[in-house]
Order: C-alpha cells, then structure tokens, then sequence
C-alpha cells in the first residue's frame, strides 16, 4: 500500500473513531419539563441543580425535591416523570439508531415513584433491554406506560403516595404489559392491574385494586411546566 492509500485508511479510521466517541457520549436524555428542584450527583461526585434542557447521562443521580416534579425524555423517544422526594439512578444507557443489538436502559429507581413511557429500548430487538430496578423488584417491560413506585426508603416529610404503606415495590399499568422480577418469582401485570412485591424473596403478586397509592395525573400530562434558572442553566453547589 503506497504512502498516499494509508494515509487515507488512517485517516477514515480516525474520522470514524471521532464520530465513535461522539455517539458514546451524547447524552442519554433531556429535562423536558420541571416544576420545583431537580438535582444530579454526577459520577465524579459533583452536585448540580438541573433546570429544563439539562442533559443527563449514565451514572448520573437524579433526586426531586418535595413538591417537585421533573420530566426526562430519552434519546430512544421514552420519557419518565420523577414525582416528589424521587431519587434515581440512570444505571446503564445506550441506544444508537443503527445499533439495537446494543439496545440497553437499566433505571435505578432508589426511592419514590416514577411514571415512565417506554421507547424503541425493548421493542426493536431485546425486550429484556429495557428495566427498572427497585429494592424489591424489577420491573421489565412487555408494553409501554406505568407508574413505579418504592417504599423502602421512606423518611419523615416525604409525601410520595405509597410511604406509609411498608418496604415494598408497587407497579400499576396503564398500556400495554410489564412484568415484575424478583429471587420468588416473577408476576405479569396487565393493563389496569396493580402489583406488588412485598420484599426482594417473595413472590410478587396481583392487588385486586388500587392499594391506596392515588397515582393520579401527573403536571406534565399536557405538557405543563416551567423551568428553574432559565433554559439549560445549570447551578453547581458547592
């Protein structure tokens, strides 16, 4: 191969491994909406308070104040509602349009309640892409919208639904199905249904109704929301 050829072979791999790394570390999601506090623990330890148009990235910590409510969209098209006192883990993400077999998001859910909408994570190749994590449970996706909630680190003040109900795990579908995971067993939980895990060795189970967790609608059902600090501020506390 002459001087001029690998000079062009070098230099399209170099090209390729720019455009590489740019797709890696494009961000996993946005905030779409906020209304109160949204912070992020990123992993090098540093604390920030996000406003709407912040980016958020795998290993980031994300908490809701009280009174506060915070919506995230994925690159994927999936998006997640954080209700009040929430706080989560963005475990692992990766999503490349021409890449599902690396489809793969893994939701942290530390304490609180979520409502997510799935995106093409977990429906154009693996379905088992897409999860969410609780201390009791995890949830897995077989359609496309819910609401997750944990029980097990309630502290005093917190006015998540479910914080007087135990250390628990609930799931409620909306559309589609999800199923519930954990060392007893697993449980599908169709549209309308509510299910519960009781502790990471039990198996989880059906509710006949609403355990009393009055999910109801959320502020961003309409798109509703303002933004702290101005769109895509961030504030670094020291």
């Amino acid at each position: 191969m002459n001087t001029l050829k690998l000079g062009l072979v070098q230099a399209g791999f170099f090209i390729f491994a720019l455009f590489s790394a740019s797709v890696l570390a494009a961000g996993a999601g946005t905030v779409t909406h906020l209304s109160g506090t949204l912070s992020v623990q990123r992993p090098d330890g540093s604390v920030r308070i996000l406003s709407q148009k912040s980016e958020v990235n795998p290993g980031d910590v994300l908490t809701t104040q009280r009174d506060s409510y915070a919506q995230i969209n994925f690159t994927d098209g999936s998006s997640m509602t954080m209700r009040p006192n929430t706080q989560l883990r963005i475990e692992q993400y990766r999503f490349v349009q021409d890449r599902p077999q690396e489809d793969n998001s893994f939701l942290r859910l530390i304490k609180g309640g979520l409502r997510t909408v799935t995106g093409l994570v977990g429906k154009r190749g693996n379905q088992d892409a897409y999860k969410i994590g609780a201390n009791t449970a995890t949830i897995g996706i077989r359609g496309s919208s819910g609401d997750t909630v944990d029980c097990s680190q309630c502290t005093e003040g917190d006015d998540t639904p479910a914080c007087k109900r135990g250390n628990s795990t609930y799931h409620h579908t909306y559309t589609g199905t999800y199923i519930m995971q954990n060392e007893g067993g697993d449980q599908i939980i169709g549209e309308g249904q509510f299910g519960y895990a009781r502790d990471a060795k039990t198996p989880p189970v059906l509710l006949p109704g609403d355990p009393g967790l009055n999910l109801g609608e959320l502020p961003f059902t309409l798109g509703v929301g303002g933004g702290g600090g101005g769109p895509g501020g961030e504030c670094v506390v020291r």
